[in-house]
């Protein structure tokens, strides 16, 4: 298998095997105009296997669904074919319209122009919590 280097853009690293499509669809990579490889179970000597994802250009990424989906993942910034910059995801703190609230009765199933925010409230399970009526995400 051949996927070219990337002069400017970003390498999303280390992502759990299997997440990679979960995180591309809600990045919604399919609507960049550019080139986007995903490159599933790939040996990894630290994870066993793991994704990894190339976007082919500069483009800003909403980190808070890096974290939420998969907090170890790393992120390389690539410019002029070289790592620029190298950052590390870990969990946010809060989730703003990542993940919607499935409680009925929670107040943004009707006034749907409120934003979908939720609140990390354990960091040990990776539990959040819906801000407006403290339903726990699933």
């Amino acid at each position: 298998m051949n996927i070219d280097s990337i002069q400017n853009g970003i390498v999303i690293d280390h992502i759990t095997a299997g997440r990679g499509m979960t995180i591309y669809r809600l990045l919604q990579l399919d609507s960049l105009d550019c080139s986007v490889a995903i490159i599933k179970n790939v040996h990894s000597s630290k994870m066993g296997k793991k994704d990894i994802i190339k976007i082919d250009a500069a483009i800003d990424l909403n980190m808070d669904i890096l974290g939420y989906v998969d907090p170890g993942v790393t992120v390389d910034i690539i410019r002029g074919g070289k790592l620029a910059e190298k950052r590390s995801i870990d969990l946010p703190e809060r989730l703003e319209n990542v993940i919607r609230c499935k409680n009925p009765r929670c107040i943004t199933t009707t006034e749907q122009e409120l934003p979908q925010l939720f609140r990390l409230t354990d960091r040990e399970r990776r539990v959040y919590r819906c801000a407006y009526c403290d339903a726990q995400a699933k």
